[in-house]
């Protein structure tokens, strides 16, 4: 059975994590249904700037849809939808600040909400470094509720030769942790 994804994007630097994740999931057409995507106000201004003219190319086919961050209509904003899984990419120390206080002044910030009340699978990319002691706290006040954090940190294993392969060593790992099956390198095995 296919599932239903929500893939946020703040406005953290890293759009190029966004822009893999979606094509990562596109290419998965017989485990993913729909590939809900949703900026925050700054996402959709970051994304263009860091991917050029040809951002919004990417998200004009199905299965894609793209929705409105004050939108509270969105069927992810529900308990009752057929959305199991989210993942924000990047994500902002803003945006975590305001998942890990439970806060839904945004589409974004309800839908996570959904997914933890629901025990759904909430996978953040954070991007920030260093991480201050708020970050940290956020952190852990976000994985104790269920979601989970996971660091835009590439690793080096498949010796990568190109930024997108790089970035891919994080794209693939967080569409396992949304429930996933991705082919990709593993500790382990023959390259």
């Amino acid at each position: 059975m296919k599932k239903n994804v929500v893939v946020a994007v703040t406005g953290a630097s890293g759009a190029l994590y966004a822009k893999l994740l979606v094509e990562q999931l596109c290419a998965l057409r017989g485990q993913v249904g729909e590939v809900a995507v949703v900026f925050s106000d700054s996402g959709r201004d970051v994304f263009r700037y860091e991917l050029g003219g040809n951002a919004d190319a990417l998200l004009a086919a199905p299965p894609v849809k793209v929705y409105d961050s004050s939108s509270f209509y969105a069927p992810f904003a529900s308990g009752s939808s057929a959305f199991g899984s989210m993942v924000v990419a990047p994500c902002s120390m803003g945006t975590l600040a305001r998942i890990a206080a439970g806060s839904a002044d945004s589409l974004i910030c309800r839908a996570a909400d959904v997914m933890l009340k629901e025990r759904r699978r909430l996978a953040l990319l954070v991007r920030e470094a260093p991480y201050s002691l708020i970050h940290l706290r956020n952190m852990a006040a976000v994985t104790e509720a269920g979601g989970i954090i996971c660091p835009a940190s590439p690793s080096f294993y498949s010796s990568p030769q190109t930024i997108e392969e790089l970035a891919m060593t994080v794209v693939h790992r967080v569409v396992s942790l949304a429930g996933f099956e991705v082919k990709s390198f593993r500790w382990g095995e023959e390259q």
